[in-house]
């Protein structure tokens, strides 16, 4: 019964660190139409994933919009996703929330609804397959092939295998 116990609560130690190491990782904020224009600045070697942006009540929709650093024709911004509308009254089914990824350097901006509550669930991580984003990084390895094997693959006996009968 002891060893039992023991083993209990190292099952729950290692479920607890796991749980404290990956916790917060989301963020959530609810904007309502009295709020300031809600900026979340996203670095050169992060992305941001948005995963749930929902409105409720407005006329209007409200809208991520993302600034890119740089020479773009159209002033450097665009709308990336649109907010899907709660309305828990309405007979129609309701909308399909859709999830959006932004790679850095961006500056995401969303502005207040007159009339509506806005949120947003999102995440900001390091950019970890491109070695810190702009920056040279650290150079992979390039695969070399050479025309001679390096082993020679021979036959061996295996003393297990038995002769499978014939059926006439």
């Amino acid at each position: 019964m002891r060893m039992l116990t023991v083993r209990f609560f190292v099952a729950v130690f290692f479920f607890a660190t796991a749980a404290v190491g990956f916790a917060n990782s989301f963020k959530s904020k609810i904007i309502s139409s009295n709020d300031s224009v809600l900026e979340i600045i996203v670095p050169g070697d992060h992305f941001m994933k948005i995963m749930n942006f929902t409105q409720e009540g407005g006329t209007y929709r409200g809208v991520v919009q993302v600034d890119l650093p740089g020479d773009i024709p159209n002033g450097g911004s665009t709308n990336v996703l649109t907010a899907t509308q709660i309305d828990l009254n309405a007979p129609n089914a309701p909308e399909i929330n859709n999830r959006v990824t932004i790679a850095g350097p961006a500056r995401v901006r969303i502005s207040p609804v007159p009339g509506a509550k806005l949120f947003i669930t999102y995440r900001k991580e390091r950019d970890q397959g491109s070695g810190g984003g702009g920056g040279a990084g650290t150079p992979s390895p390039i695969p070399t092939l050479s025309s001679t094997p390096g082993a020679t693959p021979s036959p061996t006996f295996n003393p297990f295998i038995s002769p499978t009968p014939r059926g006439g």
